[in-house]
């Protein structure tokens, strides 16, 4: 530890602690020498303020209370130097999703971390360069998702034009947004829909306008939201009403054993190093897509619907290998 970790925790031990802490305790947490304890309570107390006293009949530090109405804390942001590496990747991850709601609320906090950041000698620019983060098959979301987003905060109906890919159709909704969902990369809007009079997930990059109207949003119960939204496989759910039975080779079963293809799945290895596994879905077009791509290295068992699914999407894909 260097002397902004120690102390960090020393206030942590101090705080944590209404009694009496020993010099011998503080040089055992802190792993450092007697004279360096003393250069941080110093340094605590005179320079950041902190109510600590040194208690004759114990022989050891403690914080004042009879003086402070509120406990202390450290001045400003304080981080631990881990808590900092931390906050970067999120920073990092921020970064990366597209929208920029947050960015003005964010940035008076980001420019603080890069004065900590730079007193700890974490260099951001490093930070840059060892931090990766890959996206595959992003879409541009346009100009709609500050309002979509704004809407579903503030709880207000939304007017959207929608151009839906399956049907290339434009139609025009007033829904009630419910949530907003960063899922593979790409966001997703969940609405009641009063169009359909049912609830229904948008791409929001398919939102060609949307404006937030003066008139309060429909609230649908969260355990309802959860259990059309979340009991089926994919973006596009619906209620589970149908369980996939999905077998794979034994060299394959190595990676899939330790994915999480839905919350509710359910898998086991069998006696051959194959793996099976279990999901609840809806709407067959995600998962189909999913189970192509591990090709011969997965067998479709049940249902027997997605299994002719499967096998006519692999034969009409190899008749294009046909000539």
């Amino acid at each position: 530890m260097d002397k902004f970790d120690r102390i960090y925790k020393l206030h942590s031990i101090l705080s944590g602690r209404r009694a009496t802490v020993s010099m011998e305790e503080l040089t055992r947490r802190l792993e450092c020498s007697r004279s360096t304890v003393y250069r941080l309570i110093a340094a605590l107390r005179d320079y950041l303020g902190a109510p600590l006293v040194f208690d004759e009949e114990y022989g050891g530090y403690r914080y004042r209370a009879d003086t402070e109405e509120r406990a202390y804390e450290l001045p400003g942001l304080w981080f631990s130097a881990r808590e900092l590496q931390a906050l970067m990747v999120m920073q990092r991850l921020l970064q990366g999703l597209e929208g920029g709601l947050l960015e003005e609320y964010l940035a008076p906090m980001a420019r603080r971390l890069t004065e900590l950041i730079q007193h700890k000698r974490l260099s951001l620019g490093e930070a840059g360069d060892r931090i990766r983060i890959l996206s595959i098959g992003v879409r541009t979301i346009g100009t709609s998702f500050e309002a979509v987003a704004g809407a579903t905060l503030q709880r207000r109906k939304l007017r959207i034009e929608y151009h839906s890919r399956s049907r290339s159709e434009l139609t025009e909704r007033t829904v009630s947004p419910q949530r907003i969902v960063h899922y593979r990369d790409n966001w997703y809007l969940d609405a009641w829909d009063e169009l359909r009079e049912a609830l229904r997930s948008f791409s929001v990059d398919r939102i060609r306008r949307a404006s937030e109207l003066d008139e309060k949003a429909v609230d649908m119960p969260s355990m309802e939201l959860d259990e059309y939204f979340g009991t089926a496989y994919g973006i596009f759910a619906g209620k589970a009403d149908k369980t996939a039975v999905l077998r794979f080779s034994a060299e394959r079963a190595r990676w899939v054993a330790d994915e999480r293809w839905h919350p509710r799945q359910v898998g086991s290895f069998l006696s051959d190093g194959r793996y099976e596994l279990r999901i609840p879905y809806c709407e067959s077009y995600e998962l189909v897509m999913d189970i192509l791509r591990y090709g011969a290295g997965v067998e479709v068992v049940a249902p027997e619907s997605l299994r002719a699914e499967v096998k006519r999407a692999l034969r009409d894909a190899l008749a294009c290998y046909a000539t």
